[in-house]
């Protein structure tokens, strides 16, 4: 069988004879790449099967006279090893059963209880890191399962958490959102971002209302005052800013704050704000009840400062948060520490506050007696007037230090559980904690207790290296402290085992035991089905770097295996067996045989399948290469200008590719060690390369986040995959070549698998060069284009910004302005034919799809989303605005589109104004749409009018009927329920006890 990619002239005469016939007869058709035939190894048609080896993932398609090569694209299919970011916030749905983590561009809904991933939420596309979460948001409402998530792009997904769907993307801010918040409703979605923006939006519209500028550097928090419409924002500007909702404008700015504002909360009561910063102290500040106003110099001010408590931690402030009844308050530093707070309620802090103030009176009259009975009465102290007055509530009356949390390692969130599940405890609060760990803590008087922990489904740090079994089945990864065991098909962990700082590693033959290579230079075996460390090995000094086994003579791992280590040696083991002294089973060894002496450190090792070589890579830059037998020098490899950190021998044993910390790749011929090619392959350091097997195809993983694919014939690059967050440091082929796996700094193992899709390397270079062409035409674009001036203080703006989707919808737009035009056109000339005489039967344009001119064009601004329109008509030229303003009388008649037409008479009135108050056509237009568009408005609102006073009689009627109000029915009903339940469990323990008694009587 010929080597892939090869001509075959018999082959080629045939194809110029047929093509010759063809153009004779002149039945030269044009023929459409297409794939040739499909299965798991999509290979050539019958005829052309000798071109390249038959497991080949790719095919060749052949058409008259040109051969065409498609081959197979890999999209990725699985994440799995993340439990928590370290961007990103956690929070607690509205049930309170599952804890909502930001898991890099996904968000993981994870069962505290249980300990699982109920389901991950990931966007649609895969295209790169800028997707990662930033925070996460759960609405606040027991009837909705909506949850908003904001990402690294500035954009906000709002997905439906029981369906587990994205319902829309909003996009308005510039940088990386950082903060999102619900009002108490769920009705409204406020977001801060690093751009300086806070948007609110309308979470049922799922569209935006406004933008609010005025903070000069990233908004770090959000919350809402429900009963006064208003919202706080504090920002790395070190000032915290009270916004009107209603008015749309900065009421009352608060200084103060030595440093930046980390994070702010009102109490469920709205009687405090209290503000976190990098101040030892914790600022509060009481809110203006709209009944009983408090004294201030500004009578539009909402907030009066109420006092500071000095913290006991050194660390500045991450988040602050009030729990669900309002009875805590929990103070985040960022390092290991949670200081909660209690708060009292009103009674509890009069009470308080009476006996500071009776311990200071006695204090002072103990003082003033001492100084009488020495004789100095001249010199005694005055009673102060305040002594005999009222005493004053103060804020360390409310706020009493109970407890300080500590934990294992740095805590990256806090979020307390909305719903009291157990009895006893005060609240229920969880942590995200850096190390890629939840832990979940129920509060009590004075104490803590940890009640679950998340830690199974991922490593506590970066993954150093990955390998699969001989049957695919299997997935063993290593880090710094642990070993795990993956089912590569779905993402479950199987086992973990306690262990060191694994650099390496590999399954032995059968797949019972795996070996894992230290940074201490010791061996560990692994027992896979027990998940224990059966035999720790002195192998190596130093380091092992690499753990390669040596193949039989079919090709298959065989009975020993190879290591290399920092100690400059090359060892040669051999497995095994040796019977337990306590049992008559017999358990793993190695041994070891022979010992290959180099003059520098050993990097990495690979041995040809027909284990004829080994080649070494050292930290000098070179690859050396032996027989493997004899170990006799054969070869030296030398080119790269820094150390190869990793290397491998395609199947057939003719290429050896290597990859360095310089960013290249080499392709060198084993035969007599020449260079075949130098490629440019990452932005940053090769961390792994590997062949996919019995083909000359290889992928490559790196630091710049990106996973290769080449094709070491043609050398040239045939996809990039991107997904990862941080370096990729270890690959993984499977022995078909059908999925490949990676391991990275992000913490996470990604699969991507082979589809049947194919793809050209032709259509694959001009997609990377359109996508080059776009980012520098960005580029070019942000550099030269005119510098945006400071917003005015607490200034409003539009929410939306320009994307390409909405550059598309203009388009759209205008296409069907000009086809209703168009077709407006021929039914004018049609009824004067008619008049004439002339006319035959109208045939309408088919690309209206049988709508009229007028519904054409509503129905391509009704594919708009609604959250685009703003930025949509904004991009319209005047002229096609009038055009699209001449339709508005017609659609305000379907009182489903009065809301739309009036969105878009506002924003082309506010843009075109100048304009349209200089045309005399649009002044009857305006005048008309004047009187028919408030019309309709006037009806809507009259129907809402009317079904909301039905609705609160219904409301009314059900009260009075109901023991409950009608806002708490569902909450009542529940408590019903569980009751019941709980009831009906003891009744069947009482019967189970009462039947074993009468058993042991009988007995």
């Amino acid at each position: 069988m010929m080597r892939r990619g090869s001509t075959h002239d018999s082959l080629e005469t045939v194809i110029a004879a047929a093509s010759a016939i063809a153009s004779a007869e002149g039945r030269v058709q044009p023929v459409s790449v297409q794939p040739a035939n499909k299965g798991p190894f999509a290979t050539a048609a019958p005829w052309t099967s000798s071109l390249h080896d038959w497991r080949s993932p790719n095919r060749y398609v052949t058409t008259v006279g040109t051969m065409v090569k498609a081959y197979l694209r890999y999209e990725p299919r699985l994440v799995f090893g993340v439990i928590a970011s370290v961007d990103s916030n956690i929070s607690y749905d509205s049930s309170g059963k599952h804890v909502l983590a930001g898991a890099l561009d996904s968000v993981a809904v994870w069962d505290m209880k249980k300990g699982t991933c109920s389901k991950y939420l990931s966007p649609s596309s895969h295209s790169s890191y800028s997707l990662a979460v930033t925070s996460v948001a759960s609405s606040p409402s027991t009837s909705s399962s909506s949850i908003a998530s904001g990402h690294a792009d500035g954009s906000i997904r709002l997905w439906d958490l029981d369906a587990g769907t994205c319902e829309a993307t909003l996009n308005g801010h510039r940088s990386a959102t950082t903060v999102i918040r619900y009002n108490h409703l769920g009705s409204l979605l406020a977001s801060g971002s690093k751009d300086c923006d806070i948007i609110i939006w309308d979470a049922i519209a799922e569209a935006g209302l406004f933008r609010f500028r005025g903070h000069r550097d990233q908004v770090t928090d959000l919350a809402f005052f429900d009963s006064a419409k208003k919202l706080a924002s504090c920002s790395k500007d070190k000032f915290v800013r009270v916004w009107d909702l209603e008015t749309q404008h900065c009421i009352q700015t608060i200084s103060g704050h030595h440093s930046e504002v980390w994070s702010l909360d009102v109490d469920p009561n709205e009687r405090f704000l209290v503000t976190g910063s990098s101040d030892p102290e914790l600022h509060f500040y009481q809110i203006k009840n709209m009944a009983e106003e408090i004294d201030s110099s500004n009578k539009w001010d909402l907030l009066k400062h109420y006092g500071e408590i000095k913290r006991q931690g050194k660390e500045r402030v991450a988040t602050v948060r009030f729990s669900k009844s309002g009875n805590l308050l929990a103070c985040q530093e960022a390092g290991k520490n949670v200081e909660i707070y209690l708060v009292l309620d009103e009674a509890k802090a009069k009470s308080k506050a009476k006996r500071r103030f009776k311990r200071k009176k006695e204090k002072v009259l103990a003082k003033s007696a001492g100084v009488v009975e020495n004789g100095n009465s001249a010199s005694a102290p005055s009673v102060p007037d305040s002594i005999g007055l009222e005493p004053g509530v103060l804020v360390s009356d409310v706020f009493k230090l109970s407890q300080t949390l500590r934990a294992s390692k740095k805590i990256c969130s806090i979020a307390f559980c909305p719903v009291d599940i157990t009895k006893g405890t005060i609240a229920t609060l969880s942590l995200s904690l850096n190390n890629n760990i939840l832990e979940t803590y129920s509060i009590e008087e004075g104490k803590a207790d940890k009640k679950y922990t998340v830690e199974l489904q991922g490593h506590r740090s970066d993954i150093r290296s990955v390998t699969l079994s001989s049957d695919n089945t299997l997935l063993l990864s290593t880090s710094h402290n642990s070993v795990k065991v993956w089912n590569p098909s779905t993402g479950s962990c199987l086992r973990t085992i306690e262990s060191g700082y694994g650099l390496c590693c590999t399954f032995v033959p059968s797949d019972r035991y795996a070996l894992v290579g230290m940074k201490t230079g010791t061996l560990e075996i692994i027992d896979v089905g027990s998940g224990s460390c059966t035999e720790v090995i002195e192998a190596h000094s130093a380091a092992i770097r690499s753990i390669v086994s040596v193949p039989d003579d079919n090709g298959s791992a065989g009975s020993s295996f190879v290591t290399g280590s920092a100690d400059h040696d090359v060892k040669f083991w051999e497995y095994q067996l040796r019977a337990k002294p306590e049992t008559e089973s017999k358990q793993l060894t190695v041994k070891n045989l022979r010992t290959l002496k180099m003059n520098d450190d050993v990097l990495v090792i690979s041995i040809s399948p027909d284990a004829k070589y080994i080649a070494v890579a050292l930290l000098d830059c070179t690859v050396r290469v032996f027989f493997l037998d004899t170990l006799k020098f054969f070869l030296s490899l030398y080119g790269h200008k820094l150390p190869v950190l990793c290397m491998d021998i395609s199947s057939d044993g003719d290429l050896i590719v290597t990859g360095s910390a310089d960013k290249n790749l080499k392709i060198w011929g084993l035969d007599f060690g020449d260079c075949h090619k130098s490629l440019f392959a990452h932005g940053d350091s090769v961390m792994d390369v590997k062949f996919v097997r019995n083909t000359h195809y290889m992928f490559s993983v790196g630091k710049d986040r990106l996973v290769k694919y080449w094709d070491a014939d043609k050398f040239e690059l045939l996809l990039t995959l991107e997904g990862h967050h941080a370096e990729v440091w270890c690959l993984a082929v499977s022995s078909q070549g059908d999925f490949i796996i990676t391991g990275s700094h992000d913490r996470s193992i990604r699969r991507w698998d082979r589809t049947d899709e194919p793809f050209f390397l032709e259509e694959e270079r001009e997609k990377r060069l359109e996508q080059m062409f776009e980012l520098d035409l960005e580029a070019n674009e942000n550099k030269y284009a005119p510098r945006e001036e400071l917003p005015e203080d607490g200034s409003v703006g539009v929410p939306g910004k320009k994307t390409r989707e909405t550059l598309t919808a203009t388009d759209l737009i205008i296409d069907a302005l000009d086809a209703a035009e168009d077709e407006l056109k021929r039914l004018e000339q049609h009824k004067l034919d008619q008049q004439v005489g002339k006319a035959d039967e109208f045939q309408p344009n088919v690309m209206l799809c049988g709508r009229s001119p007028s519904d054409h064009v509503l129905h391509a601004i009704s594919t708009v989303h609604s959250n685009d329109v703003e930025q949509t008509l904004l991009a319209l030229p005047y002229s096609d605005a009038l055009k699209l303003m001449a339709y508005l009388k017609d659609w305000v008649q379907n009182p489903d589109k009065v809301e739309l037409v009036c969105r878009i008479t506002t924003v082309l009135l506010q843009t075109h104004h100048n304009q349209l108050i200089t045309t005399p056509v649009a002044k009857a237009m305006l005048i008309e749409l004047k009187d028919v568009l408030h019309a309709r408005v006037k009806e809507c609102k009259d129907t809402i009018g009317f079904n909301l006073a039905a609705m609160d009689h219904i409301k009314e009627l059900m009260s009075m009927t109901s023991v409950a109000p009608f806002r708490d029915a569902k909450a009542k009903l529940m408590e019903i329920r569980s009751r019941l339940s709980r009831d009906s469990d003891e009744y069947k323990r009482e019967r189970k006890k009462q039947k074993k008694s009468n058993k042991l009587v009988q007995t």
